[in-house]
Parts: structure tokens; C-alpha cells; sequence
């Protein structure tokens, strides 16, 4: 008989603070995020010092945390600024610092102490020994290769007692643990120093030398082929194996992600992991959970690594885009049980009778039409068609604060 001895964090990406405060109201026990330096996320919104320590702030009222990444592969130049962003973190009052290059943290056991130190999934820790190394070296955790099968995850957390950390959705990088140098090579954009331009995903064709102005498809498509485009990761399946084999902390991808993203993975990763907890030996995916997933933008799933390397079929050849059944197009603000009208922001072109689909933050999913619609100054209106416009409806149900309104995508 199982028996969860701690129940597995999960952790959520926060590429910004309306994104971090979603996350931890959609259900998440803790966001990493980036600051403005220092990261390896430099086209994400990112933080200012004040921003972390509000998110810190905000975590830590709802009994979560914060960590912050530290990861990018420094250069000379990066460390003279390192020591007082550092300290400043931990003025800010983050629960952790994401680290990869072993410089960095050096300074950072020199220059904070007492501050917690997680190895980021770029360090590459691929086998025990590394895992090892690094408690040697004072890590709480470590965050896994994603190139690890589960036999060796298990394996792992068979040989060490530190904190382990897995992804286990997201989108995947055709380079060993992101540490890529295609972005560099064809932009000048340093992907190990945030500067990712995710030149992996551009549709590439072969050039012979003695033919420049002629192409030839790598594959017989006269659209190209996307010869190292990853399908993303999704593992909701494998929860309990990857908690049996020592997994703590279940990590979500998606910092470049919007909202809607985030809040409906969160709350069905939410939903799994409390699942599995409440009753181990029943623990099954609800077709209700898999239809969820398909409704944000993502590329085709895969299993990655964790029953083997992938083959073709990790790979998607014909495109690039994102496939998704849902488009985003309102948030909630508030509700107002006296006059029962709930109060949205638009995010999408919507109409009076419309009937959408809400997502609360405690996971409730409704249908809602959208009647009574009035502009903010009280006067009715037929359709929202500004970006961001404010607008009221009635409902006889309380909406939550932040619950996310979808339209389903007629293809």
C-alpha cells in the first residue's frame, strides 16, 4: 500500500505578477520567476526588485513561496553586479535562489549564506554521483536533466536525500537541458544568457555550397521541415511514479506562457496531485483533465524522456504552430452579490448572449452567457470589442476574482 509520506509541491512559472498571482490563486505551492538580471528568460516581462519582494509578499500571506533563477552561464562581466543583486534578493525576501553555473554559486554561498540554493535543470544533473556533488556543496535541491527516464530518476532518489525536482509539463528544448547554442550562432542572441530567440522552431531548408539561391526540403513537404521542433512534455499520467521514485517538487513550464495557460494547467496538475494524495492506489486521469490540457495553446504531447529516448515521434516536422480548442477572452475582476453583476475585463472580442466557458481558481468549470452587459459607466452595450475594455454582466452565480472566460474554437 502507498503511502504519501509528503505531498509533492507543485511549482508554476510566473513570467510576470499577474501570471505569479494566478498561479498561487489556480493552485500552485510555489512560482519561480526572474528578475531583471540574471536569468535565462530576458524576453519575459520579468521583475524589478520591487515586484519580487511584492510577489514574495503576496506568496507568503497564502502559506507559498517564491524562487527566483539565477541561471544563466556567467561572464566575467556578469559577476561584478552579482554580490548586490543577491543581497538584494534576499532583502526582497525570496525562499530560494535557481542556480546553474558553479561560479555563481560560489558567490552565492559566500555573499547569502543562509539562503536556500537550488541547482537548475541547465546544470545538466543527469546521474546520482552529480546530485551527490552538489548536497556536497550545500543544494536544498536539485532540479533534474529532463533527459532522465524514470528507472533513473528512481535510481537517483534510491542513492540521495536531497530534494529532488522534475518538470513534468511544458514545452521541451532540442538542446541537452536547454544548454543551446544555435541562438548565439545565427543571432548573436545568447540563449545561455536569456537571450533565446528559439531558433530550433524556424523552418529550415538545405543550401548547397556551389547553389545559394537554390533549396532543397530537408524532408519531401514543400513547406520545409522543422527538423528540431520538440512536442511538449505532459506526464500528468506518470504522478505517482515520478512521486514513488523521490520526485518533490512537479515543475510546470511556461514563464513566456500567458494566463490562460497558466491558470488551466495549474488547476489541473492541482487537481491531479490532490487525487493521487487523497487515494494513491486509485489514482487515474479524467478525460475531464485531458480535455482541459488541449484547451491552451501547445504543440502536439509527448512523454519525453520517460520511458526512453525519444524518436521521431518526439518531433514535430510539418509546423510550428500551436494547436489549442479554446481561446482566452476575459478575466473577472470582481462580484458584487448585492446587484448580482459580475464585473470582466475583455481579453477578446466578446458579445452580448454570447455562451462561454468560466474557469474558477478553485477549479469549478461553468458555462456563462454573457447577459445584462454594460459598459462601465452603467450603460447597456451590445459587444466588447476594445482591448482590455471593462464591461459588466448579471449572474446569478458568484464569480471568483480572476476566474478566466473561454471560447471554444471553431475550426
Amino acid at each position: 500500500m502507498t503511502v504519501i509520506k509528503n505531498k509533492p509541491e507543485l511549482l508554476a512559472p510566473a513570467g510576470n505578477m499577474e501570471k505569479c498571482k494566478i498561479a498561487l490563486r489556480y493552485g500552485a505551492d510555489a512560482v519561480y520567476l526572474g528578475g531583471k538580471m540574471f536569468g535565462l528568460r530576458a524576453f519575459a516581462n520579468n521583475f524589478s526588485m520591487e515586484e519580487i519582494a511584492e510577489a514574495a509578499a503576496y506568496a507568503h500571506e497564502l502559506g507559498k513561496k517564491v524562487y527566483v533563477t539565477v541561471n544563466i552561464f556567467a561572464h566575467n562581466e556578469d559577476l561584478e553586479q552579482l554580490p548586490g543583486y543577491l543581497l538584494d534578493l534576499q532583502q526582497a525576501g525570496v525562499d530560494a535562489l535557481l542556480i546553474s553555473d558553479l561560479g555563481v554559486w560560489s558567490v552565492a554561498r559566500k555573499t547569502v549564506p543562509a539562503m536556500p540554493l537550488h541547482v537548475s535543470t541547465q546544470a545538466n544533473t543527469s546521474n546520482w554521483a552529480a546530485v551527490q556533488a552538489w548536497q556536497e556543496l550545500g543544494a536544498e535541491r536539485v532540479v533534474l536533466a529532463r533527459e532522465l527516464g524514470l528507472d533513473e530518476i528512481r535510481e537517483i532518489g534510491a542513492k540521495t536525500n536531497v530534494e529532488l525536482e522534475a518538470f513534468v509539463h511544458g514545452a521541451m528544448c532540442i538542446s541537452y537541458s536547454g544548454r543551446c547554442l544555435l541562438s548565439s550562432y545565427l543571432t548573436g542572441r545568447d540563449g545561455n544568457r536569456g537571450a533565446c530567440v528559439q531558433a530550433c522552431r524556424w523552418d529550415y531548408s538545405l543550401v548547397e555550397k556551389n547553389r545559394p539561391d537554390e533549396s532543397f526540403d530537408i524532408e519531401e513537404d514543400e513547406r520545409g521541415t522543422y527538423v528540431m521542433n520538440s512536442k511538449d512534455l505532459c506526464l500528468i499520467d506518470h504522478i505517482p511514479e515520478l512521486v514513488e521514485a523521490g520526485i518533490c517538487s512537479l515543475k510546470i513550464e511556461g514563464r513566456m506562457k500567458s494566463i490562460h495557460y497558466v491558470a488551466t494547467v495549474v488547476s489541473v496538475y492541482r487537481k491531479a496531485i490532490d487525487a493521487y494524495c487523497d487515494d494513491p492506489q486509485h489514482y487515474q486521469v479524467t478525460e475531464a483533465w485531458r480535455e482541459e490540457l488541449e484547451k491552451v495553446s501547445h504543440r502536439p504531447y509527448t512523454k519525453g524522456f520517460a520511458f526512453g529516448k525519444p524518436g521521431s515521434e518526439g518531433q514535430v516536422y510539418t509546423t510550428s504552430s500551436y494547436e489549442q480548442t479554446h481561446d482566452f477572452v476575459g478575466i473577472v475582476l470582481a462580484y458584487d452579490a448585492e446587484s448580482k453583476r459580475a464585473y470582466i475585463e475583455q481579453r477578446n472580442n466578446v458579445k452580448s448572449g454570447e455562451v462561454l466557458e468560466l474557469l474558477m481558481p478553485d477549479g469549478e468549470l461553468l458555462p456563462l452567457t454573457l447577459e445584462g452587459m454594460q459598459n462601465e459607466a452603467g450603460e447597456s452595450i451590445d459587444c466588447a470589442p476594445h482591448a482590455q475594455q471593462k464591461f459588466s454582466i448579471v449572474s446569478d452565480k458568484a464569480l471568483l476574482p480572476d476566474s478566466l472566460l473561454r471560447r471554444k474554437v471553431i475550426c
